[in-house]
């Protein structure tokens, strides 16, 4: 019972057994009926038997031996149920002479007395035909709760891959955020250090601005989906933070048009802002970045250019916030995004282009 009542303690799977054998009794009785006009006792009796064999089947044979490969046991034990079964429990069952006539047929005594006669005469040929009825029943159940057992074994197992690899996407997306979050706030808080340096009277706006910025990393940013519309207010104030600390913030353009009533998952795009401004300064102190970001019939498209200086070199550690949107990308949006980088000695330009899958009603 252990066995049975574990194949079957999902609601669906009762439901579709409680339907199967439903069916297979309309179907069966429903023939015997119209054919001879009655329902025999052994019809009941074999089915009970062959039930209790399609249970021995799927919830003992197929989940102990044939699932854990011990396919030659399986297959010796499945065979000798097959024997007993067609040739000392099916002889056992008491069956009708004939089910060729029914009382509603006239001249029944005179008739029935004939088929008396001819069942004698050829009880061989009818015990041969009611074994090889009842072979050919058994191995039909038989492999339908195999084919049952293995479909809802199949099933089971793609199920627990897939949650598998959905804490496994979920706990690597959680990594590259925690090292997301650092990264940015080590860039922001240069940003801030170098206006503090300068005495700037700016510095208590960036702190303000930054309290923003750390407000929506911390509340909104956890979110598996945010407001397009936030993701890019928070992009527009690291962007606000970035100019205070520039000496001549008119190389910097930013334009966003579309429709931005989508949701996107969050700090996606921010990587390539950051890696502007870090690297958006020439020789000359001049900055040139470029930002558009266009929504339209769902495609989102960032495209970020800045001019860059080849005595600017990277340190190893400039990359972890671009590797880490790389990563991201491919987790979040497979084959749902493409992402081109042109990287020169004198202009970085990055175009990207995300499938959103999510709109705000």
């Amino acid at each position: 019972m252990n066995g049975l009542s574990t194949v079957l303690k999902k609601p669906y799977h009762i439901v579709i057994h409680i339907l199967l054998w439903i069916i297979y009794f309309a179907i069966t009785s429903t023939q015997f009926y119209f054919r001879f006009g009655f329902i025999p006792k052994d019809f009941y009796v074999s089915t009970l038997a062959l039930i209790g064999v399609f249970y021995l089947n799927y919830a003992f044979l197929v989940p102990k031996l044939l699932l854990n490969k011990r396919i030659a046991l399986y297959i010796i034990i499945s065979s000798i149920i097959i024997v007993l079964f067609v040739f000392i429990f099916e002889p056992l069952i008491p069956h009708p002479k004939t089910y060729a006539f029914s009382g509603r047929i006239p001249n029944l005594k005179r008739m029935s007395n004939a088929v008396d006669i001819g069942f004698e005469n050829n009880r061989m040929g009818t015990g041969f035909i009611r074994s090889f009825r009842s072979f050919s029943l058994l191995l039909l159940f038989i492999a339908l709760s195999t084919s049952i057992r293995l479909v809802f074994g199949w099933y089971k197992t793609e199920k627990q891959r897939t949650q598998v690899e959905s804490q496994k996407i979920s706990s690597e997306l959680l990594f590259l955020k925690a090292q997301l979050n650092p990264h940015f706030l080590f860039n922001t808080l240069n940003s801030i250090y170098s206006l503090a340096n300068k005495k700037s009277d700016d510095t208590t706006i960036a702190v303000v601005t930054l309290s923003e910025l750390m407000r929506y990393m911390i509340y909104e940013a956890n979110e598996g989906l945010v407001s397009l519309k936030k993701e890019i207010d928070h992009i527009k104030n690291y962007i606000s933070l970035q100019l205070l600390r520039l000496k001549d913030s008119s190389g910097v353009r930013i334009n966003v048009h579309g429709n931005l009533n989508y949701k996107i998952e969050p700090l996606l795009l921010i990587s390539f802002i950051e890696n502007a401004f870090k690297y958006g300064t020439d020789f000359k102190g001049k900055t040139n970045i470029q930002i558009k970001i266009t929504v339209e019939n769902e495609a989102l498209s960032l495209y970020v250019y800045n001019t860059s200086s080849p005595q600017k070199t990277k340190n190893e550690n400039s990359g972890i916030g671009l590797e880490n949107i790389k990563n991201r990308l491919n987790l979040l949006y497979p084959n749902l995004h493409t992402l081109n980088i042109t990287n020169d000695k004198k202009s970085y330009e990055v175009n990207l282009v995300i499938t959103l899958k999510n709109k705000i009603e």
